[in-house]
Order: structure tokens, then C-alpha cells, then sequence
């Protein structure tokens, strides 16, 4: 299957969008966006992504936990996997604060892509 793909430059554009005022943008001096976007297409490449709902929970893991952008990781992660839902066909329906909960679990490791995206099929009407 074709899936429609974030770039850097959108996943950038979507971390300016979720800054509040005052919290600092940009990406970590350390840290590589494209590197951490690497991960999701290799795993595409390798054909360990097999559905829309574990892309979009890759996008969302490698955000949360990469913590690429000096503030708003979460953030971005969680409007990177509904972004990546909704350019591939998939609205998202899920409760958006139980959500917002799961992209924390995500980040602090109790919780992987493949749990997030069996997180999502269950919780999205119609998957």
C-alpha cells in the first residue's frame, strides 16, 4: 500500500503551530529530525508497517520519544499521527484527552508504536 508521508519541513511547520507563547522552538542542538524521520521509512522499507494506524503511531513514537524540538514534543507527536490519519484516509474519533495520555505513556517508554497503534484501531469508529 501507498500511504501519504510527513516530511521534515511539515513536521517542523506542525512543531511552530503547537508551541505555546514562550516556549522555546526550534530543534534540539543534539538532535536530528531526519534522522528520527529515518526510522519511519525504514521501517516502511522493511515492511514492518502493514496499516495507516501503526504509520501514523511510528510518526508519533519517534516524536514523543526522540525529543527532536527543544519544546512541545508531545505536542507535535500527537498533531503528527492525527495528521498522518487524516491525509491517509482515517478520521480521528478518539477521545482527545485519553489520547493525549497514551502520547505521554509513549514518551516515557510504557508504551511502543505497536501499542499505540493497537491503542488507535481500538479506540477510532469504523477501524
Amino acid at each position: 500500500m501507498t500511504y501519504v508521508l510527513l516530511s521534515a519541513e511539515e513536521i517542523e511547520y506542525l512543531h511552530e503551530q503547537v508551541l505555546y507563547e514562550g516556549e522555546l522552538a526550534g530543534l534540539a542542538g543534539d538532535k536530528s529530525l531526519v534522522s528520527a524521520l529515518a526510522r519511519v521509512e525504514n521501517r516502511l522499507t522493511y515492511g514492518l508497517i502493514n496499516d495507516v494506524y501503526e504509520l501514523a503511531a511510528t510518526y508519533a513514537t519517534v516524536l514523543a520519544v526522540g525529543h527532536v524540538f527543544n519544546d512541545g514534543n508531545k505536542r507535535t507527536a500527537f498533531t503528527a499521527m492525527n495528521i498522518c490519519l487524516v491525509l491517509n484516509g482515517i478520521d480521528p474519533t478518539f477521545d482527545v484527552i485519553e489520547a493525549a495520555d497514551v502520547i505521554i505513556e509513549v514518551a516515557q517508554g510504557k508504551r511502543d508504536e505497536q501499542d499505540l497503534a493497537a491503542w488507535l484501531r481500538s479506540h477510532i469508529i469504523g477501524a
